[in-house]
């Protein structure tokens, strides 16, 4: 005997849901999907319902999941179907109230998330990425609306250009977003330093003063969109500014790595997009003193189509751009610095290129000087490596310490 169905994984995610008693319609779910902005944004969102409504609260997303403040591996940002039953199954089990979720493009294409309506969606913006799977950004964006088809309430970033498409496939009541188009809740007032930005909230009669310990521009609409579901889910711009303001820094995320006694800062940003890597360059440059010196390069078994445009923006958002390799995965590295070097040439810019990521660290360290900010660019959380497909140690935090305690040593024996 058989059953004969349309979509085998639909008809998996349907049994998990099944199997494990339907736990997402226990709990409240909040599902982000986007570029872009994801991780942070969960990660905030994750703070947000803990400070202001005292949730026990589930998370899934690219760097780890987490029922409550218990820490669980994850290998992919959204995960197959019967494994995040299974999970929902463990958070609702673990007294969980709330699940904030990263929700990929291959997850909504993929029925990974089949059976699930989401309590609240919300958008981030759409550039770029992932093409090698979608083929085209039209597809790309089809996959990404389909979750708003899911869904009871949505916030959606409307200054992004794709928000329209995501409008329009929208089934439920929307609350839009934005700093430069009208929107339901908007950012003014911006401050951007390099401590952190400050900002105003707008939602009709309702105001309310925003800080976060996080800079760049991406971050005003990070907050906006965490706001904005927390507006949807019944919570104050007052209340939600309050616990923004105590929220810690989302590791590889604009991270600050410390550079004691050195002239010149550091951060570690998980940008490993076009966009991605175009907003903290120009963020960066918002409030850089001195040059901006980005390390960056491009995976290897991706979209190989994004390589040239990032290689023109690394090249043109920075005064001096060091190409190296990222998770070269199964390509020749080298190959693939080529491909970035087609866009790099069409900039009049100054570069390097140093295949070795180790050896790239340090060489910007060693031309860093007064007011200089070292963006490295597309690792971000990854404390590894792919070469070859084997998965080798890399945490770039310890290649900056490394680096400062060797040139310490060198000094004192001099």
């Amino acid at each position: 005997p058989y059953v004969l169905v349309e979509s085998d994984r639909l008809a998996l995610a349907l049994l998990g849901c099944n199997f494990f008693g339907r736990p997402a319609e226990r709990m409240t779910m909040i599902g982000i999907t986007g570029t872009n902005g994801k991780t942070s944004s969960t990660l905030l969102l994750k703070q947000v319902l803990e400070a202001c409504l005292g949730a026990k609260v589930g998370l899934i997303g690219t760097m780890a999941n987490m029922i409550g403040q218990e820490t669980i591996p994850t290998e992919r940002t959204t995960p197959e179907s019967f494994e995040l039953q299974a999970l929902f199954a463990k958070m609702r089990d673990a007294g969980c109230t709330h699940v904030v979720m990263e929700v990929s493009s291959h997850a909504i294409s993929l029925e990974r998330i089949g059976g699930i309506r989401f309590d609240v969606a919300a958008f981030t913006n759409l550039t770029e990425d992932h093409l090698d799977f979608h083929k085209t950004m039209d597809a790309y964006c089809a996959a990404k609306a389909e979750l708003f088809r899911r869904c009871r309430l949505a916030v959606v970033n409307a200054d992004d250009s794709y928000s329209d498409r995501i409008l329009a496939a929208a089934a439920c009541p929307v609350l839009t977003t934005g700093v430069h188009r009208p929107a339901d809740l908007r950012g003014e007032d911006l401050e951007l330093l390099a401590q952190g930005i400050h900002f105003t909230a707008v939602s009709g009669d309702e105001r309310a003063a925003v800080s976060l310990p996080i800079p760049g521009t991406f971050t005003v609409y990070n907050a906006l969109t965490v706001m904005g579901i927390a507006k949807q889910l019944g919570i104050s711009l007052t209340d939600c500014a309050a616990a923004l303001k105590t929220v810690s820094g989302v590791k590889g995320r604009v991270e600050v790595v410390p550079t004691p006694g050195k002239p010149y800062s550091i951060l570690i940003d998980y940008a490993h997009t076009p966009d991605g890597l175009e907003n903290v360059l120009s963020s960066v440059k918002d409030f850089c003193k001195g040059r901006v010196i980005a390390v960056f390069g491009c995976g290897g078994d991706r979209d190989p189509m994004k390589r040239p445009i990032m290689g023109h923006i690394g090249v043109k958002l920075s005064d001096f751009a060091v190409i190296t390799s990222d998770n070269p995965r199964t390509e020749d590295p080298m190959a693939i610095i080529e491909d970035i070097l087609t866009g790099v040439k069409q900039e009049d810019g100054e570069y390097i290129v140093i295949e070795d990521r180790r050896a790239a660290i340090r060489y910007a360290m060693d031309i860093g000087k007064k007011d200089d900010i070292i963006i490295l660019a597309g690792k971000g959380h990854e404390t590894y490596q792919d070469i070859g497909g084997v998965k080798r140690h890399l945490d770039e935090r310890e290649e900056v310490a490394a680096h400062l305690r060797e040139k310490e040593e060198t000094a004192w024996e001099n």
